[in-house]
This record gives C-alpha cells, structure tokens and sequence, in this order.
C-alpha cells in the first residue's frame, strides 16, 4: 500500500474508536500465547517435550525445510514456534545477544522441573529457592536462548503489597 494510500485510510477511521481485546476461536483461548523464533525450531520442539513435557500439535515447514509454524502445549497452554527467518526479522534471543523476556512456568514441583530441564540441555541461571514472595522459584535458560522462570505457589504467601514489602525488606532485597 502506498503511503497516500495508507494517510487517506488513517484519515478515513474515527478519531477514537472502542476496540476491545477479545479472544477468538482457535487462537490460544483466553491466554497471551508466546510465539518463540529459535534458531532450530524442530530441536526446540524436542527439548520441550524432554524438558516440560509439551505436547505437539503442528508442524508445518515452508519450501526450504524451515519450520514457518509449529505449536506444542505445556501444561495445557499453546506455546508457537518458528524457525528463525532473517529475511523477515524473526529472529532468536542467541542471535540477538539475549532477551528481556521470561516465560513462566507454574508447576507442582519447581525443584524436579528445573533439574529435569538442566538434564534435557537447559543451563540453570538460578537455583529453585523458596523466594520472599513465597513461591520455590528459579530460572532456566533453553539451549535456544530462551529463559524459562518455574515457580510452586508458596501456601503461606505474604498476599497483600504491605506484607510484600516487609518480607522483601527482611530479606535484604532492594525497594
């Protein structure tokens, strides 16, 4: 689309508009579903399966072997995948020197999680501890470059911001 095209579309729309987020059919449900761009997608899908337990759902490779599309659940939620496709700007955290971003794990068991992904190939950045927050709690690092938090609920959980901050506070955290 041309850019006089793109302003006479822009100028045509209403200055405000209420458009609400809402779920569609097929689309991961009610969720955020992450779509992850891994320099080896077909690998990655396997190290979930030995590290988390995912479940496949989709492969679908493009003409030259790469996957433009793969989706696995874990723990009942729909991860996607792609294989990482410079030419459109996909690209994974180890080609681009890391990543901001943390997927969340919640599990039963966050210490057997964890050593069970270290001995599937992901590095352990932090060891599960019990946090101040409650929560056994550590991170894991993909051999893709992804880094994965896997927490258990603490039961006696401080709850309110009050009782967050003492209990950051008496741990020594920064506030």
């Amino acid at each position: 689309m041309a850019a006089d095209q793109l302003e006479e579309l822009a100028q045509s729309l209403p200055a405000e508009t209420d458009v609400r987020v809402q779920p569609a059919d097929g689309t991961g449900g009610h969720s955020v579903v992450p779509h992850l761009a891994c320099a080896g997608a077909a690998e990655a899908i396997d190290f979930y399966k030995k590290a988390f337990g995912a479940e496949e759902m989709i492969r679908l490779p493009g003409p030259d072997g790469r996957l433009m599309h793969a989706s696995v659940t874990i723990n009942g939620q729909m991860v996607m995948l792609v294989d990482e496709m410079p030419e459109h700007g996909m690209l994974g955290p180890k080609a681009l020197g890391g990543t901001p971003v943390s997927l969340h794990l919640g599990v039963t068991d966050a210490v057997g999680v964890a050593d069970r992904a270290v001995r599937a190939g992901a590095k352990l950045v932090m060891p599960v501890t019990r946090q101040f927050w409650g929560d056994l709690y550590g991170v894991v690092e993909d051999p893709f470059g992804h880094k994965w938090s896997i927490a258990t609920p603490g039961e006696n959980a401080p709850r309110t911001t009050e009782a967050l901050t003492e209990a950051m506070m008496a741990a020594g955290q920064p506030g």
